[in-house]
């Protein structure tokens, strides 16, 4: 009751009040040119459902008058694509069939109800009638004042019905189709992984190089060392220079989605890694076997950023300890261990613990597995990412 109430006030109850009559223009042409077939114009309408480009001006028709609060966005239900298939093509010509005569039940109501309510008004003025009235029967002049608003109130409520049938119809046959929501859905999903690529990516260069540089900047002031200072000077300025490059990657991506990401770091360049977590004070004790420059591209990226998420981890909760790194490249696999002792009192950080999940998400997604954990007295992080299948 109330939503009727509000009815008269709302806009959307007067754009789809025109949506039901736009199809009159084809209706009342018709009745010029031979009133004796109403029906004809249902035959006409037919050829003209099987063109592609009439559901996209239906539906961008229908989104601006039946749903305009939602016209920018899928929210409304309505798609804005031309025909793909006979069966987007069938549903015009049903959509076309279906608004004909929606829109002939608005056109009586629009014109005979306004025209009741002018003779009540006129029998209520006691001015005569025409011989052939719209009134079902003659009330007295009194009754007529009082029901001459009626069938405009009767008006309101028909074409809130009307608009709320035309609407719920539009979004099932103008809807997007079963390949329509598959393709929106991928995207979607695509979208969903590129953001969480990116936020790894964030994570996992932008937190080492932050992790490096606390390091080095606490052992520098500990150490009271000029020539210790400089070195961790260096240290924390390459690592940023390389965070600086890695970010720009990103955000290349960001600002482009339609072009491929640059090329990332791969385990060729661990050497890097390697160094940085060497002048953090780490021992590092490192054998990389095999012909690492010839592994597929996603397990090379995939298996540095895990190396490097894995040396982030000892520097930030352990400090500066003994690490042990093995990068290995078999025949149908590689396999990546670090290992390092565990400190009496560790590193106090803060922050979550994203970390040992992302790498398990890169291996997850390569078809291999991901082990972190204690280890013989220490913790040890050990990867093993399969060749063949990405080949």
């Amino acid at each position: 009751m109330n939503r009727l109430l509000r009815a008269p006030f709302r806009p959307v109850t007067y754009s789809r009040w025109l949506h039901l009559c736009v199809p009159l223009l084809l209706l009342a042409l018709w009745m010029f040119i031979n009133p004796r077939w109403p029906w004809m114009p249902l035959l006409i309408v037919i050829p003209f459902g099987f063109v592609p480009w009439v559901r996209l001006a239906e539906g961008l028709q229908a989104r601006f008058l039946l749903t305009p609060q939602d016209r920018e966005s899928e929210e409304s239900g309505i798609s804005s694509a031309p025909s793909v298939r006979w069966a987007d093509r069938w549903r015009t010509v049903l959509w076309l069939e279906i608004r004909l005569v929606v829109s002939g039940a608005a056109m009586f109501a629009t014109v005979s109800l306004p025209v009741i309510t002018v003779e009540l008004v006129a029998t209520a003025l006691g001015h005569p009638l025409d011989p052939d009235p719209a009134v079902p029967f003659l009330p007295p002049p009194w009754a007529a004042a009082l029901l001459a608003p009626l069938p405009l109130l009767v008006l309101i409520v028909v074409v809130v019905l009307l608009g709320d049938l035309i609407t719920a119809i539009a979004q099932r046959l103008l809807g997007p189709s079963a390949g329509e929501r598959l393709s929106a859905l991928e995207a979607r999903t695509e979208q969903l992984l590129e953001r969480t690529r990116i936020a790894r990516e964030l994570h996992d260069s932008i937190g080492h190089a932050l992790t490096v540089a606390v390091v080095q900047a606490g052992a520098a002031r500990a150490a009271d060392d000029p020539e210790f200072t400089d070195r961790a000077l260096n240290a924390i300025e390459e690592t940023g220079r390389a965070a600086l490059e890695d970010l720009e990657r990103v955000l290349l991506v960001l600002r482009e989605s339609t072009q491929p990401p640059s090329q990332r770091p791969t385990l060729v360049e661990a050497d890097r890694l390697l160094e940085s977590a060497r002048a953090s004070g780490a021992a590092v004790d490192a054998r990389l076997t095999g012909p690492l420059e010839k592994l597929p591209g996603p397990v090379t990226r995939e298996g540095y950023r895990i190396l490097q998420e894995a040396l982030t981890n000892v520097l930030r909760h352990c400090g500066p300890v003994p690490v042990r790194v093995r990068v290995e490249m078999a025949v149908d696999r590689l396999d990546l261990e670090v290992t390092n002792p565990l400190p009496e009192r560790p590193t106090v950080t803060t922050g979550g613990g994203s970390g040992l999940r992302g790498m398990r998400e890169r291996a997850a997604l390569l078809g291999g597995q991901a082990d972190t954990g204690p280890h013989e007295g220490g913790w040890r992080v050990r990867a093993r990412l399969p060749l063949e299948r990405i080949r």
